[in-house]
């Protein structure tokens, strides 16, 4: 579901694979475990990012229905953590309240780029 090219309702470009989240156009996120029954992805920040470089960063997602054409929605619960066992240990985002579960922000919403709905 969260895997390939994807805008957010920012207006922000994402490329999604088993082994990079990129925030495009300078933010890339190396990861390390995907854990998929939870719904999160742990991730080292690339040395060369804007900022936190080298820290790390825990991405939960949801699946969002009845939202066309936002297919899912991520929060970035941490993304300044010390270690990968820090940002594994951050509590997650509540899905429940996706307007403001993401550390009182809402989840950031994504649509699938090069499909009918606009890509």
């Amino acid at each position: 579901m969260i895997l390939g090219e994807f805008q957010d309702d920012y207006g922000n470009h994402f490329t999604i694979s088993n082994a990079e989240w990129f925030h495009r156009p300078k933010s890339r996120y190396h990861i390390l475990i995907w854990n998929v029954p939870d719904q999160y992805a742990i991730a080292q920040n690339d040395s060369s990012n804007p900022g936190q470089r080298g820290r790390w960063t825990r991405i939960d997602w949801m699946s969002l229905s009845g939202m066309a054409p936002w297919e899912w929605g991520f929060c970035l619960t941490a993304y300044d953590a010390p270690s990968l066992a820090a940002a594994e240990a951050t509590t997650p985002a509540r899905r429940e309240v996706p307007r403001t579960g993401c550390n009182g922000f809402p989840f950031s919403r994504m649509r699938r780029l090069g499909s009918a709905n606009g890509g």
